[in-house]
């Protein structure tokens, strides 16, 4: 899809926003219905054929499971969708995942595991066709180490009061 024409439904949406309430149902909307499509598209290349395609593969679409999802623009239902034999293992939303980590938590996973700034923005442009630069990694981990920083040196309570419990079954 062009630029132009993100741009032209951006306009008409932004039409009906009145307040931060419709801004954030639209962004949950439009959420829901890239992750479905994604979802879908997943579907449709572990069958090896797009929907209502006819074809001689035995394994076929076997409707769908909602799932409540969430996300950092909140939460909300999707329907993932399911096949005949059971083995379709989508890759966006794993089976039995509720939450979808924002970018922002998995730029520091990759961080944290050692990967540069290119690194990382090159297993973005590989895994989910983002261009991301490294620029933008740079600013979201030294937002990221800005606020550990911050908590690592906050003041602490004189008492703090533990309970700890510590146990042992022996047969």
């Amino acid at each position: 899809m062009k630029k132009e024409d993100l741009l032209a439904i951006a306009q008409e949406a932004a039409k009906n926003i009145k307040s931060e309430h419709d801004l954030n149902e639209l962004t949950q909307m439009l959420s829901k219905i890239t992750i479905e499509a994604a979802l879908n598209a997943e579907l449709d290349d572990h069958l090896g054929y797009d929907k209502h395609e006819v074809t001689d593969v035995c394994n076929s679409r076997n409707g769908y499971t909602s799932k409540t999802l969430q996300t950092e623009n909140g939460q909300f239902e999707i329907n993932t969708p399911r096949d005949r034999s059971g083995d379709f293992e989508p890759k966006l939303v794993k089976k039995n995942q509720r939450r979808m980590p924002s970018v922002r938590d998995k730029v520091m996973h990759f961080y944290t595991q050692g990967l540069s700034t290119r690194e990382i923005a090159d297993t973005f442009k590989e895994l989910y066709d983002a261009d991301i630069s490294p620029t933008l990694i740079s600013k979201i981990t030294d937002a990221v180490i800005e606020q550990v920083v911050e908590w690592q040196s906050r003041p602490l309570d004189p008492i703090y009061l533990i309970v700890y419990l510590d146990s042992l079954l022996s047969r």
